[in-house]
């Protein structure tokens, strides 16, 4: 039994992994941001600590007399804007590293993204900046870098159950994911505390099954809804003129700037594969991207169907989901 930290714990992460620290009988903490307690009550009979992780000293005070085995840290940024990618992805984080410290926790489970392979925007910087300082700490780290999440694939499930097009960028194929579900990622993670093999090392992970594409994805939604496949196809240059027309716009207007990012941002996800990247080839590896756990994309997307996207909390993805 271990005396876990957990950051991050109201999250679409962060909870199933506190479920998964209670389930394996560990006495677990939760920091909880104090607008954000009463939409989580019960955390599986976690002890929840309000405070805000993003100040310092508020998170050291109200962390005061405690001790600690280990501290995981599901905290990230919500909109990826460089603002706030530095206060969260990289303050914040930083900010819990000198908790572990204080309350004597020798351990630090992170959990990243693999996005930061080909870091082309401020929010995967502000993540590696921090990796870099965890792997630096003195600590016993893990750093895990999820493919993708079921919920970041899950936007256009309903528009499809209601006869639309699956909206595709190009032909669907220029890039591909292993998309791993939350309990099974929250699972990965909590191994992280006891296994050797996952100490002191960055670890890729994604879901069971090969890589999917947004065709495929389009083909398997329709299969579950017992129709045959239809695409709405946007072209490449389109995402193009948009982001340079924001990116454009944003240095006269500083308003604009946010959003310039943000469709800095999906162009990112739209063009670049999900998958371990081969610094040597130049090329995204499928094979070497590692899958763990036993959730199935399949099987997520007819729960959904069934039962809606309660729980999901789909966010920047509901724009597919209004289509």
């Amino acid at each position: 039994m271990m005396r876990v930290l957990v950051a991050g714990a109201t999250g679409y992460i962060g909870a199933p992994v506190v479920r998964e620290l209670v389930r394996r009988g560990h006495e677990v903490t939760c920091l909880a941001r104090p607008q954000r307690r009463k939409r989580h009550p019960d955390l599986g009979g976690a002890t929840i600590v309000t405070t805000e992780v993003t100040d310092r000293a508020a998170l050291l005070r109200a962390l005061e007399g405690r001790t600690f085995d280990a501290v995981v840290s599901c905290v990230a940024s919500r909109t990826g804007e460089p603002r706030d990618a530095w206060l969260v992805d990289h303050d914040a984080n930083l900010h819990l590293l000198a908790a572990a410290k204080a309350t004597q926790a020798g351990r630090f489970v992170l959990l990243s993204a693999i996005c930061v392979q080909r870091p082309l925007l401020e929010f995967q910087r502000a993540k590696l900046a921090f990796e870099e300082a965890l792997r630096a700490s003195g600590l016993t780290w893990s750093i895990v870098r999820p493919t993708a999440f079921f919920k970041s694939l899950a936007g256009q499930a309903m528009a499809v159950k209601r006869g639309k097009p699956f909206t595709i960028l190009g032909d669907g194929e220029l890039t591909a994911c292993k998309p791993i579900s939350e309990r099974d990622l929250a699972r990965f993670l909590v191994d992280c505390l006891d296994d050797p093999a996952k100490q002191n090392v960055i670890l890729p992970v994604g879901g069971p099954g090969d890589p999917i594409t947004p065709r495929q994805q389009g083909a398997l939604l329709a299969e579950l809804c017992g129709r045959a496949p239809r695409y709405r196809r946007v072209p490449l240059g389109v995402f193009d003129a948009i982001v340079a027309t924001l990116g454009a716009l944003g240095k006269v207007f500083p308003p604009l700037k946010a959003r310039a990012e943000l469709a800095r941002i999906g162009r990112y996800y739209a063009t670049e594969s999900m998958l371990v990247f081969d610094q040597a080839r130049g090329a995204y590896d499928a094979g070497a991207t590692p899958s763990f756990g036993e959730d199935t994309l399949r099987d997520f997307y007819a729960h959904i169907l069934e039962h809606g996207l309660a729980g999901q909390e789909l966010g920047d993805q509901a724009v597919f989901e209004r289509g």
